[in-house]
């Protein structure tokens, strides 16, 4: 599945940040999964010691083989085997990167840059704590559930925010289409639908690049569900959706034909768009293909 660019599907996402025991502890999301930084554990063990000395465990590479077993499909047994085989001799020696290379693995990753370091799992950094100190680990866990009760209300309120602003820009834009663009008539007619819909793909196609179809078409079922084009869309991305609806109602209103709306609509998304990322960091807008 390639990314939307309305869905914030980056290898890695913005850093987070959990206080265990005083030490300050990364966390960011990887795969749609948490990993949190071992590098950043490590300030928590006394002495100097890195991830290389735990990978030089025996039981640190079994422990690590059977979560890849029960996560990872193109995991490499052969190779893990081989590596199993030679650690805890004195000359045995592997850094994260090398495991991850040799044996396909994505518990451990290794990363350059910003937030540089190596990153585990959450399964694996809880496991990776008990070498640090029992206590270590219990306050991490501790510490990483906390962040997601955070995370967990934050959704909520956001989720609750983009329920009242659609509704609320829904009943302006179906307003307008039905006073000027749906025939006079006090019977409905099943053609009313498509003007309705044709103008929710409107704003679609201005905002996302795609009609309702042309998603659908080229995300499958089992990806989205019965989910809709908007229902991916993030919350920036929903102000915008939200603006471009009273905008388009007013144009309607104005009697602007649908090509100049589009063209109007379509300058607008990028304009919104590129002051919400200039301010809020939000992924870019495609304007190819159109």
């Amino acid at each position: 599945m390639s990314c939307f660019m309305f869905i914030n599907c980056r290898m890695m996402a913005k850093k987070r940040e959990i206080k265990v025991q005083n030490v300050p502890v990364a966390v960011v999301k990887h795969n749609n999964s948490d990993y949190i930084s071992l590098t950043d554990m490590l300030k928590a063990k006394e002495g100097n010691f890195f991830v290389e000395h735990w990978l030089r465990n025996r039981n640190t590479i079994e422990f690590l083989s059977i979560w890849e077993s029960i996560h990872n499909e193109s995991f490499n047994y052969a190779e893990s085997d081989v590596i199993k085989s030679y650690a805890g001799l004195n000359s045995f020696k592997i850094s994260a990167k090398e495991w991850a290379t040799r044996t396909n693995a994505i518990g451990l990753i290794a990363k350059a840059g910003r937030y540089g370091g190596t990153y585990a799992h959450k399964d694996i950094a809880f496991e990776f704590g008990s070498w640090i100190s029992p206590a270590f680990k219990l306050y991490l866990i501790k510490e990483f559930q906390r962040l997601k009760e955070i995370e967990s209300n934050a959704h909520q309120l956001e989720w609750n925010f983009r329920r009242s602003l659609a509704a609320t820009n829904y009943r302006i834009h179906t307003d307008a289409i039905k006073e000027k663009l749906i025939p006079w008539g006090d019977t409905p007619q099943k053609s009313d639908v498509y003007i309705y819909a044709e103008e929710a793909d409107l704003i679609n196609l201005a905002l996302f690049g795609l009609t309702a179809k042309q998603w659908k078409e080229q995300y499958p079922e089992e990806i989205h569900g019965h989910k809709t084009i908007r229902d991916f869309a993030d919350t920036h991305y929903l102000i915008v959706l939200s603006n471009l609806e009273n905008l388009n109602a007013v144009w309607i209103r104005q009697g602007i034909d649908k090509k100049e709306r589009y063209e109007m609509m379509r300058e607008a998304a990028i304009s919104q768009l590129a002051s919400l990322q200039k301010y809020l960091a939000i992924p870019p807008m495609i304007t190819s293909g159109l």
